[in-house]
């Protein structure tokens, strides 16, 4: 429900945390006022009642809808029987302009033909070499930073974020410094993602699939930025036959077991629009809300910034110390579990099914929202409170897994997850070394769900320096 209230989070270190979410209604929304919600912000839909349910369903004209928030009914759709539930039209409507029939929104043989395709350039000891990438492209976001710190000026978190990960994407896929079109494409991207993060009424009410659906001219414009970018570097890579140690090669080398083949530009296109777009857009999206969270609770700040500077002592991380780092792994899975960049996942019953004693009928879309099961008050005592030490191996294995899930679960869950994660947990680490991030004085805070669970207004903050050095020489001069 769109009130304009907030829900404050109590703070256990003092005072309240402003972090705002849309207070949900009490009763159903009518049909006019739930199209007009979730075009602008889906979480906003989500009852009183969803939270605190195993099963909620709901009917708005042709659509039967039906949400899931326990953690059997999850694994059951997401694992047990998995074939049935598909991502449907919904999902191809919403997201193909951008993606194509990349892993994300592909289905069947095709999908598990990439899946197999894709997976070798995930492999653990790929994603380690790229952490030297990530905490150089770290690094310069601290020197920058440093300049911008001495006029004491706010700046939105939002997109430094976005163009932090757009930049290590790129170095990561393509081996190649974007340079000043980093910021444009993050741009790109954005403008797509705020558009069809809108969906259309069409779409949420089971009427005709070929009814036309409006893109605005300037999402057209952005995806064929971001496709003329990707087409070019697939081009000039085919044609220069340089080997080089990046996703792209990977993937240009990738042959399928089955088949030996290998894939088509366009579908190359597709992967790497995945990784280009959503990958950065989900890590930039929890390093925002990261910050946010840590200014608005010192003492969890404290303690990360204790683990950081006893272990680290000023220097750059590598894989190998993050094993050394729970308590900054811990900050990271707590505010994902508050803030979920994926915070929904959508799928279509294919054939009648039984879920908890539940009729399931063919074509309801069914829906489970990472945001509502971090939220349950049945699986999470105190959910709207920042506690990192949910997160501790103990009081993890007495938790369902399919009670925690940002990345998604089963088959499908996240090929990027642990790319994602050890990401996170660098850039967070060389960062917070560096400086203390401070929300601006009445910034406005306000999480809106479109494709992804952004802060509608920004996030501007003032930088604090700890540090004096730089990070990555070893000496540690605290402020």
């Amino acid at each position: 429900m769109l009130t304009g209230q907030v829900t404050r989070i109590d703070n256990a270190q003092g005072g309240y945390d402003p972090s705002v979410v849309p207070e949900p209604p009490d009763k159903p929304l009518g049909l006019v006022r739930f199209l007009r919600t979730v075009r602008d912000n889906r979480i906003a839909v989500f009852s009183a009642r969803a939270f605190n349910s195993d099963l909620v369903e709901a009917k708005v004209l042709f659509q039967r809808f039906v949400i899931l928030n326990h953690p059997d009914y999850i694994k059951h759709v997401l694992v047990d029987n998995h074939a049935n539930y598909l991502k449907g039209r919904l999902a191809q409507k919403i997201l193909s302009p951008l993606l194509g029939n990349g892993l994300l929104t592909s289905e069947g043989d095709y999908w598990r033909r990439q899946r197999r395709i894709v997976a070798p350039a995930f492999h653990h000891k790929r994603i380690a070499r790229l952490s030297g990438v990530i905490g150089e492209c770290g690094l310069a976001t601290v020197e920058r930073w440093r300049r911008v710190a001495q006029s004491r000026e706010a700046i939105d978190i939002l997109p430094e974020m976005m163009g932090l990960t757009m930049e290590i994407i790129g170095k990561a896929l393509f081996s190649r410094d974007l340079g000043p079109s980093v910021r444009e494409l993050g741009d790109a991207v954005s403008i797509v993602i705020n558009d069809v993060g809108k969906g259309s009424p069409i779409d949420f009410v089971g009427l005709p699939e070929w009814l036309p659906r409006r893109r605005s001219r300037e999402a057209k414009t952005a995806v064929a930025l971001l496709e003329g970018t990707i087409y070019g570097i697939i081009t000039a890579r085919r044609a220069s036959r340089e080997t080089r140690d990046d996703l792209l090669a990977m993937l240009l080398e990738a042959r399928d077991e089955a088949t030996g083949e290998g894939m088509t530009d366009h579908q190359l296109r597709d992967e790497i629009m995945t990784l280009f777009a959503a990958g950065h857009e989900t890590t930039g999206v929890a390093l925002t809300w990261i910050w946010y969270l840590l200014s608005q609770h010192p003492a969890v700040e404290y303690r990360l910034h204790t683990e950081l500077d006893g272990v680290l002592r000023g220097r750059t991380p590598e894989v190998n110390d993050l094993d050394n780092l729970p308590y900054t792994r811990m900050v990271v899975e707590e505010a994902m579990r508050l803030f979920p960049p994926a915070f929904a996942i959508v799928r279509v019953a294919v054939s009648d099914d039984m879920i908890g004693g539940h009729h399931i009928r063919a074509g309801t879309l069914v829906t489970i929202s990472p945001y509502l099961v971090h939220r349950n008050p049945k699986i999470w005592p105190d959910p709207t409170r920042f506690e990192p030490e949910r997160f501790t191996p103990a009081r993890v294995s007495g938790r369902h897994r399919f009670s925690y899930l940002p990345f998604g679960g089963g088959p499908r869950i996240c090929i990027g997850n642990n790319l994602a994660m050890m990401e996170v947990r660098i850039l967070l680490a060389v960062i917070a070394q560096a400086f203390r991030l401070r929300l601006a004085p009445g910034h406005r805070v306000e999480a809106q769900g479109r494709v992804t669970l952004r802060p509608r207004y920004g996030m501007r903050m003032t930088l604090e320096p700890r540090i004096q050095s730089t990070v990555s020489d070893g000496v540690q001069d605290a402020s």
